[in-house]
């Protein structure tokens, strides 16, 4: 039986985070991604449960979301 792999931005989106952080993290060695693999003429990275539960360790322990400007609470003028 194989492992459930799982391609970037399925891994970005079961993360929280978009795929472009995840892409940050990977060239900051933040994570480590796994190999690029190919699949037919196409060359993908295939993530597993594992490097799921590391991004989501690293995650807790470094990343803090800024609060959306959208819900920040206006400050009324006097």
């Amino acid at each position: 039986m194989t492992e459930k792999t799982y391609s970037t931005v399925q891994f970005a989106k079961m993360l929280g985070i978009s795929w472009s952080t995840l892409h940050r993290w990977i060239e900051s060695k933040k994570i480590q991604a796994p190999t690029i693999q190919a699949l037919g003429s196409v060359q993908v990275r295939l993530w597993t449960q594992g490097d799921l539960e590391i991004a989501r360790k690293y995650k807790g322990e470094h990343y803090r979301k800024k609060p959306n400007r959208k819900n920040r609470k206006k400050s009324k003028k006097k």
